[in-house]
């Protein structure tokens, strides 16, 4: 079993309710109400911002300069693509990238990458790419997930473009990289004294990603 599967069974309960969290299911349905996806999409931007500055501090970790490169790789990718995804479909609302820079951090949002900074602050590259495991590849799950929906990708469910960027080739491949630059840094620096404070990390960081969804969610109930 993998370093990353092995994370993802001990920390199956919190990785279930995370990936099938239903927030994601009305997505796939396109029955979700605009204004929790609107507040969900605004708060990631903000939660993208932190992310980069995540991928920053995993080049002052690396120790290698191939992993400097992948994790100065990641930033460019959230900097020059994904965050611009977010952008064009705000922009349908009438808010511009400065609107989202200046919107008030939710709670969930600063709890969330605050530990992954943390993390990241207190440990190594390792315990870092652990922390940030579950949102860049389980995007991915989740994305390849709905899009077998068979509304998911109709012209008419409104979170389609959301849906098909992340299960989208070039995203499922920045989920593989990241899932085997883990595996190559679990063979380098996990060892059985550190496996406990590893699932740790990892179940922490997808409990705050479900945290997240149910902060959209919220809205999408009331």
């Amino acid at each position: 079993m993998s370093f990353f599967e092995r994370l993802k069974t001990e920390a199956s309960a919190e990785w279930r309710a995370y990936t099938g969290h239903a927030f994601t299911n009305a997505m796939a349905d396109g029955s979700l109400a605009e204004a929790a996806f609107r507040h969900y999409l605004v708060q990631d931007y903000l939660f993208l911002i932190e992310f980069a500055r995540a991928y920053a501090l995993a080049v002052y970790k690396s120790s290698q300069l191939a992993d400097m490169r992948e994790a100065a790789a990641g930033l460019s990718a959230i900097l020059d693509v994904e965050m611009d995804l977010h952008v064009k479909l705000c922009a349908g609302w009438g808010l511009s990238p400065g609107d989202l820079e200046k919107a008030p951090p939710a709670v969930e949002m600063l709890a969330y990458t605050r530990y992954v900074l943390d993390a990241g602050m207190r440990g190594d590259l390792l315990s870092l790419k652990v922390a940030l495991a579950p949102c860049v590849i389980g995007y991915a799950e989740i994305a390849t997930r709905l899009a077998a929906h068979p509304n998911a990708l109709l012209a008419t469910n409104p979170y389609r473009v959301w849906i098909a960027e992340y299960a989208g080739a070039p995203y499922q491949e920045v989920a593989a990289k990241a899932r085997a630059h883990l595996e190559s840094l679990a063979d380098r620096y996990a060892t059985p004294a550190r496996e406990a404070e590893l699932i740790a990390i990892f179940k922490e960081a997808t409990r705050l990603e479900a945290d997240f969804w149910e902060m959209g969610w919220r809205l999408n109930k009331s």
